[in-house]
């Protein structure tokens, strides 16, 4: 009896370390693209050079990484292997990748199977009416432990299911990959029955139903801040975060301000059973600043590094949940205008404002909004003068201004010379 034939989810290795993180597609006027664009399933049609940025870290480069939201981005060599084994389920798209001449390419697979087998699947949950997005309607809102059945597949090497985004591969693509070494890939098998027992299908099925539950409850309060953008600054799915995902996101609030907000400091403790607010904390950013990519931009970038220091060090969260902290993070990529001599930028974190609540309520407690603040080199060394003295006075001389908390690169100090 000739056994069924293999099929591999193929998505981005997130655990390789020092890793390079690409943003979203650019035309050759600098326009970002949209992601759904390369994952339909369907050839694309472009005119013009594409181009990849680097968007967080230009790091390790890899043979496949999923750019902006899980737009595969391939070298040469595994270039090669899918235009040699499926030369009609793919297109390869030439593509710049910022500060890399080496070749890369856009894949974009090609064919569409209706193969996802409900019953095998560890889970699986369908847009409805209700949800309010009549153009999903019918099709996969979320998809666990998922399984496919073969018998569907034909002669497809890759392909991306029916009602879902995710891109598979054959074994014979799989295999071929790591012959050549190809880095940055990770492989799931989707076919055979499930690889859990029913004991953790049900473990699982209750961890998702307690991160939807405070995904939900930590969404609707951002609402409440203002226009919550649906895309996310990239997840990273390890560190010292309590879930062990650092997700940031982005608010648009009045006047064309942003709101950049950790989201997940908040968390429950993965690795406890029981159920918490995490840290007690999430950071929150504003600036009136615009930008063309925001993902990159220091702000951002500003609020990663606060929120590693955070993460990563308890006697931080102590005292930044006891009150006013200040702390330094480096400078690299930051506004000269925020640098002190040393090359490193001060932070002042908690700074009361009329406009941001110091609190909102979660299911399991509540949780500190904790304001960031960028200073200016004269206010750190008037900080580093005055010690904790100087923290409060800081604070006071910020809430003459209707937005205390707002973080500029260009402003008056408060202290010194103006």
């Amino acid at each position: 009896m000739t056994p069924s034939p293999r099929f591999f989810y193929l998505s981005d290795d997130v655990y390789v370390p020092d890793r390079w993180d690409l943003g979203t597609p650019t035309d050759d006027q600098g326009r970002e693209l949209d992601d759904y664009l390369f994952k339909k399933g369907e050839p694309v049609s472009v005119e013009g050079r594409l181009r990849v940025p680097i968007r967080a870290y230009d790091g390790k480069v890899l043979d496949f990484t999923e750019a902006g939201i899980s737009v595969p981005v391939v070298s040469a060599k595994t270039a090669s292997v899918f235009s040699e084994l499926a030369p009609h389920d793919i297109q390869l798209i030439p593509v710049d990748v910022e500060a890399h001449p080496e070749p890369f390419f856009i894949l974009v697979c090609t064919r569409v199977v209706k193969c996802i087998d409900d019953a095998r699947c560890a889970s699986v949950q369908y847009w409805k009416p209700e949800d309010e997005r009549p153009e999903l309607t019918g099709t996969y809102r979320a998809v666990y432990g998922m399984r496919i059945d073969p018998s569907k597949v034909g002669d497809a090497q890759v392909f991306r299911p029916w009602g879902w985004v995710g891109l598979m591969v054959s074994e014979n693509i799989k295999q071929a990959l790591e012959r050549v070494g190809a880095t940055g890939l990770h492989f799931e098998h989707v076919t055979g029955p499930s690889e859990l027992t029913p004991e953790q299908k049900e473990r699982q099925l209750k961890s998702r139903a307690r991160r939807e539950r405070i995904d939900s409850a930590r969404d609707a309060f951002w609402r409440t801040l203002g226009t919550l953008d649906s895309s996310i600054i990239p997840i990273a799915a390890y560190g010292s975060w309590p879930a062990h995902r650092q997700v940031w996101r982005i608010i648009g609030r009045p006047h064309g301000h942003t709101l950049l907000v950790t989201d997940g400091l908040s968390d429950y403790f993965v690795d406890q059973q029981e159920d918490s607010v995490g840290f007690g904390l999430e950071l929150a950013l504003e600036t009136d600043a615009r930008f063309k990519h925001l993902y990159k931009s220091w702000p951002t970038q500003l609020l990663q590094r606060v929120s590693t220091e955070v993460s990563e060090h308890a006697h931080v969260r102590q005292g930044v949940l006891a009150g006013l902290f200040s702390m330094e993070v480096s400078g690299e990529g930051m506004p000269k205008a925020l640098l002190s001599p040393e090359g490193r930028v001060a932070v002042l974190l908690g700074v009361p404002t009329p406009s941001l609540p110091s609190h909102f309520a979660m299911p399991d407690g509540q949780v500190k909004l904790i304001t960031v603040k960028a200073l200016l080199p004269s206010e750190l060394a008037y900080l580093l003068e005055h010690g904790a003295d100087g923290l409060a006075e800081l604070s006071r001389r910020f809430q003459p201004s209707t937005e205390p908390h707002l973080s500029r690169s260009r402003r008056a100090p408060v202290v010194g010379s103006r």
